[in-house]
């Protein structure tokens, strides 16, 4: 039978035109890559065999072998893993939407050496292939067929690739690349062997090199060959599963090389904690912290987790059981001696065992972060890129809440000073700063940063010096519904209905009830006016510059955020009453106080109520009759 044709999936065809260009400003990386997909490979068939040993008793030693052939211009990478039928080639190899390339196409930026670095994110690496060869072969067999039906896969990376039905004597998988003539350098032994030993150096599979072990002896008269070169298989890689090394052993290197194998990033990690535990329960964690946010990172459909092993022996790639949802940007592994071989990921939910690695897992993840917070450039670089995350976790995890809000940063009012709109201020800098008569911690939840900078329930906290932590992000009502307190002092929305500053306001009570005394009148005439349209008037204590604002009935007054979320998940959107605060020195509320005609006076009061509804809900219900009444006060 002829081998079929077949076009690859649209993004795949663009991202093959790119690496085909050189994408990546290493291309050696793309051994790295092929590496990894074999020992992947060898990581799943060991554990398919401990419940099937059949598969691998004809070829009980697993091993990846790379072998180049100078005459004919060929790379071979050879693992004998679980293999490829031909509907799973070209599934694997033929599409990756899975992977997210469209995605990843949207993030490139031109720049090759921080597009280079967004190959690991979006796991195409496979197609790194092309970077250095204008063709590439793969036969596959899968452990589960019989010989006659292995793949033979090709592509030269320009729109279509073929597969066909071949044999294979075992089963396993040979990469074979065609080299492009610039890419020669791959053909020579110490290249590649300080290639692999650069980045594959601890893979648990032994990575063998058919290297010249004897060089050819020539005739020293004519100079003819009189004994051929000697090649034989040499393992190049130290072949230690690393997390199993005591840490002190372990080199910075090392680790960071052993995370690129682990998750195929191109970048360092950010920071990374191994540990060993012996007693109750026994097993090892290698945790890191990437450097950037995966693509899917907020896709729900998208597993996340660490790599599960059992007694050395892979058994999950992604085992979500063992890091609450938010930390799920963790990566990493797990290895235990107090799992079953045969676990399943439904056993794993169940287990007593698994509810207590992940108790300590999870403190050992943020025992991590906690350190890295030491370093505010680098913790900078965490937050914008992982701060959402770990939001969640202040209401997904009320066992470490406290722990989880110590990583916390928010922007502040005492950053807007600097003109720095970064989230950098910690509950701890803010509690530290805080005058000693405060005795709680005020926020205020907008729209944007700029809404927030800008709204009048802030302007007594500015006259009075006090800081105010800034929130805009749509996870942010909702973060703050989960933090009652912090060292002692309760959270409060500078927005409170009933917002009390207590001896930060002292010396300003009495001046304030003879305002209020003195507007008495004024605030019954804004009440008849506005009617049931508000739950009431009052003169305010928080407005300084602007004339009016609004607060919600007993602090339930719902966000722009939090309004937006109920109708986009087509929840009801409760009717809300405010009750409009004034002030009363304000030029605006005494126009609107002077005039002597009810009907004129009753729509600067609609005015004066809609302004402050404007400024905090972003919309009113009637705009074109606001508008209206507006133009006509202007007008006249």
């Amino acid at each position: 039978m002829a081998a079929q044709v077949h076009g690859f999936q649209t993004e795949v065809s663009k991202l093959l035109r790119l690496l085909a260009k050189s994408l990546y400003s290493n291309s050696d990386v793309f051994l790295r890559e092929l590496v990894s997909n074999a020992s992947d490979a060898i990581d799943k068939l060991r554990f398919l065999s401990i419940t099937k040993p059949e598969l691998v008793k004809d070829d009980p030693v697993f091993s990846i072998r790379v072998r180049a052939d100078r005459e004919a211009g060929m790379l071979t990478i050879t693992d004998n893993g679980i293999g490829m039928t031909e509907s799973e080639a070209n599934e694997h190899l033929g599409t990756i939407a899975k992977s997210g390339t469209e995605a990843f196409l949207a993030n490139l930026s031109g720049d090759e050496a921080k597009d280079s670095q967004l190959i690991g994110q979006f796991g195409v690496g496979f197609y790194s292939a092309f970077i250095v060869a204008d063709r590439v072969t793969v036969i596959s067999r899968s452990a589960n067929a019989p010989e006659n039906e292995a793949v033979r896969w090709e592509s030269t990376g320009e729109g279509t690739y073929t597969s066909e039905l071949t044999t294979r004597a075992g089963r396993g998988t040979d990469v074979i690349l065609h080299l492009k003539p610039e890419a020669s350098k791959y053909l020579e032994d110490w290249e590649l062997e300080e290639i692999i030993r650069t980045y594959s150096d601890h893979i648990a599979t032994p990575v063998s090199l058919w290297k010249e072990t004897t060089p050819a002896k020539t005739d020293e008269k004519d100079e003819n060959v009189v004994e051929p070169a000697h090649y034989e298989w040499v393992q190049v890689n130290d072949a230690k599963a690393l997390w199993t090394m005591n840490p002190r052993e372990v080199k910075d290197e090392d680790y960071k090389a052993f995370y690129k194998h682990l998750t195929h990033e191109y970048a360092d990690p950010l920071c990374w904690a191994h540990n060993r535990v012996e007693g109750e329960m026994e097993y090892t964690s290698l945790l890191y912290c990437p450097a950037t946010a995966p693509w899917n990172l907020y896709d729900g459909r998208e597993g996340h987790g660490l790599k599960l092993y059992v007694q050395r022996v892979f058994i999950l790639d992604k085992a979500e059981a063992f890091l609450p949802h938010y930390l799920r940007f963790i990566r990493g592994l797990i290895d235990t001696n107090d799992l079953p071989l045969n676990v399943s990921r439904e056993l794993l939910q169940e287990s007593t065992v698994t509810h207590k690695l992940k108790k300590a897992v999870t403190k050992r993840a943020l025992g991590m972060l906690e350190k890295l917070a030491a370093d505010n450039d680098k913790y900078a670089a965490f937050w914008s890129e992982f701060g959402k995350c770990l939001k969640e976790g202040v209401v997904e995890d009320p066992a470490n809440r406290e722990a989880v809000m110590k990583l916390l940063r928010f922007a502040s009012t005492k950053d807007a000073e600097t003109e720095a709109r970064s989230a950098t201020v910690s509950l701890a800098d803010y509690v530290a700063r805080a005058p000693k008569e405060q005795t709680k911690i005020y926020y205020l939840v907008a729209g944007s940063y700029e809404a927030a900078l800008s709204s009048p329930y802030l302007e007594t906290f500015r006259k009075k010096g006090i800081e105010v932590l800034l929130l805009w992000e749509r996870i942010d009502e909702w973060m703050m519904s989960g933090m009652p307190e912090f060292e002692g002092k309760a959270f409060v929305s500078v927005t409170a209905s009933d917002l009390e500053l207590g001896e930060l306001a002292k010396d300003d009570a009495e001046a304030q009830k003879k305002v209020e005394e003195a507007a008495g009148d004024s605030v019954e005439r804004l009440k008849k006016a506005l009617g049931d349209k508000v739950e009431g008037v009052r003169v305010s204590s928080r407005l300084v510059e602007s004339a009016s604002c609004v607060i919600g009935q007993n602090d339930q007054m719902l966000t722009p955020q939090m309004r937006r979320m109920l109708e986009a998940a087509g929840r009801p959107v409760p009717e809300e009453k405010f009750t409009l605060e004034i002030n009363p020195s304000h030029p605006l509320i005494q126009k609107a106080l002077a005039e002597t005609d009810e009907a004129r006076f009753a729509d600067w009061a609609d005015v004066i109520y809609e302004q402050a509804v404007l400024a905090d809900q972003g919309t009113v219900k009637d705009p074109a009759g606001f508008v209206k009444r507006l133009n006509a006060l202007l007008t006249k």
